[in-house]
């Protein structure tokens, strides 16, 4: 497979196209795949997504995918997960994607289940990977790990003294706002200055769709395999008043806290601004604050931001308007 420019696309090419296609085979349902998904929905474009793994924006909760998964099928879009793409031909007025059943790692796939998807064009979003190439001189010996520069994560230092580095040639999470602190950072303290260590367990990651996506934190599956205790409180938008009257009623707050001092483990959103709504809870995390002192903190009426007071009631069984 090689990225044309034309036919066979990236997300760069994806947001400069000169002609909008009239059908658009994305590869890869993480965040940008499905936000592009939406983007070329919403203006019309017939679009098919393929994701080998057997959920769309696998990195989150299950809840939050399969809402999301569920409104973009509402919308129109043909999502496919558990579905492997076993090639991409070009052809004189478009692209032939040939796809069949995931499977098992290493199966070939049984010859009556493969299927030829037919597009304007195939927009490859299976990932985002820092590119580090001729930045500097293999000479040096910098240390990689993992395809990615190591890095002192104090100081972002790399193994040569006075060579430092961030954003997402460091690796993951590979966020824009991530990038942007850690530059901060490094030149603060360059610079004599002492700023606090990013807590990387307080980041936030969005998916800029709609439903809007918006989480932080450990998911309900992250912490069963860690053995974690913990409780649930998930308010629906559905019963947000605010909501209501905006007409956008798709949605929760889901909030996972520690039974016995309320630490808050993981948030997870789904719905209208919610991107907005998560930074009430990254400061909370920071602070380890409880989820009691969220519980204490008045919310606004009528705001999206009660669904954030309501989850928080809703860890404790005392959740006043669900």
């Amino acid at each position: 497979m090689t990225f044309d420019g034309e036919k066979i696309i990236d997300a760069k090419a994806a947001m400069t196209l000169p002609t909008q296609p009239a059908k658009l085979i994305i590869i890869g349902a993480g965040p940008i795949g499905m936000e592009f998904a939406y983007f070329y929905n919403a203006f019309g474009t017939q679009v098919t997504v393929i994701e080998m793994l057997d959920r769309v924006l696998p990195n989150e909760d299950a809840e939050v995918s399969a809402a999301v998964f569920k409104s973009f099928c509402k919308q129109g879009i043909d999502c496919r997960p558990a579905t492997r793409t076993l090639g991409i031909t070009v052809t004189a007025t478009g692209v032939e994607v040939a796809v069949a059943p995931a499977g098992a790692p290493g199966e070939t796939p049984d010859p009556s289940t493969v299927q030829n998807i037919v597009g304007d064009k195939v927009l490859v979003a299976v990932g985002v990977r820092g590119r580090y190439d001729g930045l500097f001189e293999p000479s040096l010996g910098i240390e990689l790990f993992k395809d990615h520069i190591k890095v002192d994560k104090a100081t972002y230092q790399t193994s040569v003294p006075g060579i430092y580095a961030v954003g997402d040639v460091i690796g993951p999470p590979w966020l824009a706002h991530v990038a942007s602190e850690e530059a901060i950072v490094c030149v603060e303290q360059l610079c004599g200055h002492h700023p606090p260590a990013i807590d990387y367990t307080a980041i936030p990651g969005c998916t800029y769709c709609s439903p809007q996506v918006a989480s932080l934190g450990l998911t309900e599956a992250a912490l069963q395999k860690a053995g974690v205790e913990y409780k649930i409180g998930k308010f629906p938008f559905l019963a947000s008043g605010k909501a209501q009257a905006m007409g956008h009623t798709e949605g929760f707050v889901k909030i996972l806290s520690d039974p016995k001092h309320g630490e808050i483990l993981g948030v997870h959103m789904v719905g209208e601004n919610v991107t907005e709504l998560i930074a009430e809870l990254g400061l909370a995390k920071s602070m380890e604050a409880t989820t009691d002192e969220i519980i204490n903190t008045i919310h606004s009426h009528p705001t999206l931001s009660e669904a954030v007071h309501e989850a928080a009631l809703g860890t404790q069984g005392r959740m006043l308007n669900f």
